[in-house]
């Protein structure tokens, strides 16, 4: 079988492009799991094309610089691919950034969270270094409350350079729950007068300790809750919330998933920093094409669980998956791009992943 072929058939269901767009986005996808790097150089070496080395970068070059992607058609495949519209979900917002040179790189992300690795759906270049703005965070957030609602949200999730007045006071306007972790600094007020800081709220905590501030307070002019939390090393942990505070702690800890897919999309995955394109246009679709090859690995990595379950393993006392489901469907996609005879069911089951509603597959 001609996976390249095949691939091509399969994006075509969700991808209206043409022909020769949909031949070359299909070669590089495989490259990019074969070489697990978006170096454009690397890609082009292991891309499975009959031309030569340097007609197949130029490819790559002029895909990323002249097409446009529809971010709203990619988003919405993302989320069938994984969710349904008849569930909420725990979405979480965060950045990732370094520097290529003097180039400061610095990606704003919208994700969902699911099964230890939040699924990229909606994504933001920031043309600046440091943190967003409120009217950034917001308008990344009305992206998909514009395309999917805001009543599929179980509840927002941020760390905690999110929580500012701006944003608070838009998230109790649209009724959308949030979980965020605040500073220890921020003013705790009791009607209009200021009672204590965050952190002093919660001193006395002892280690694994839990505590709820026992009423409602106002935090930049929102009516909030407080929970806190303290870890073996005594770090304190502060959520605010407009939800339940009984389950904040729980509720934010979910948090870490959007951490994993940058790992995924990093250093455990497909290396986005060997990239050296800086043009942030540019660098918007590379980010497309990597969480279609994320969210395809994971998938896959759900459907041979399903086969075969993932062992666990004695980690310091406790027992832990020996591998994740993203690490489980990227090394059997990489195994099946480099080999030269494969079950040809294996593969179409396989690149079925990618397209595979979560209703259909009753995994949502």
């Amino acid at each position: 079988m001609d996976k390249a072929s095949e691939l091509k058939r399969i994006l075509s269901l969700k991808l209206d492009w043409n022909k020769a767009r949909l031949d070359f986005f299909s070669k590089a996808l495989i490259s990019l799991f074969v070489c697990k790097t978006i170096n454009f150089k690397e890609i082009a070496v292991t891309m499975p094309d009959s031309s030569s080395r340097v007609a197949r970068y130029k490819r790559i070059y002029r895909f990323f610089a002249n097409f446009d992607i529809d971010y709203i058609v990619i988003a919405k495949w993302l989320f069938d691919i994984f969710f349904s519209n008849s569930t909420n979900y725990y979405i979480s917002i965060d950045r990732t950034n370094w520097f290529w040179g003097r180039a400061k790189i610095n990606i704003f992300m919208l994700s969902i969270c699911h099964e230890g690795m939040s699924i990229p759906i909606f994504w933001t270049m920031l043309n600046k270094a440091g943190m967003s703005t409120a009217e950034e965070q917001i308008s990344l957030i009305s992206k998909f409350t514009n395309v999917f609602g805001s009543d599929r949200i179980e509840a927002l999730l941020a760390d905690r350079e999110f929580p500012n007045k701006k944003l608070l006071s838009w998230l109790v306007e649209q009724n959308i729950t949030f979980y965020m972790r605040l500073k220890h600094n921020v003013d705790v007020n009791i009607k209009s007068k200021k009672f204590k800081s965050a952190g002093e709220l919660f001193s006395h905590l002892a280690p694994f300790e839990q505590s709820v501030f026992g009423m409602r307070v106002n935090i930049w002019g929102s009516k909030v809750y407080l929970a806190g939390s303290k870890n073996s090393r005594e770090d304190l942990m502060i959520v605010i919330t407009n939800g339940n505070p009984k389950i904040a702690i729980a509720c934010y800890l979910r948090r870490w998933e959007i951490e994993t897919l940058f790992q995924c999309l990093k250093g455990r995955g497909f290396r986005f920093e060997d990239t050296h394109v800086i043009d942030l246009k540019r660098i918007k679709k590379i980010v497309a094409m990597l969480a279609i090859g994320v969210a395809w690995a994971h998938k896959t990595g759900e459907w041979l669980a399903e086969k075969k379950p993932i062992q666990l393993k004695n980690i310091r006392g406790q027992l832990r998956p020996q591998y994740s489901l993203f690490r489980y469907g990227l090394d059997y996609l990489r195994d099946l791009f480099t080999q030269e005879k494969n079950n040809t069911r294996d593969i179409r089951t396989a690149f079925n992943q990618i397209v595979t509603s979560s209703t259909s597959e009753g995994t949502g």
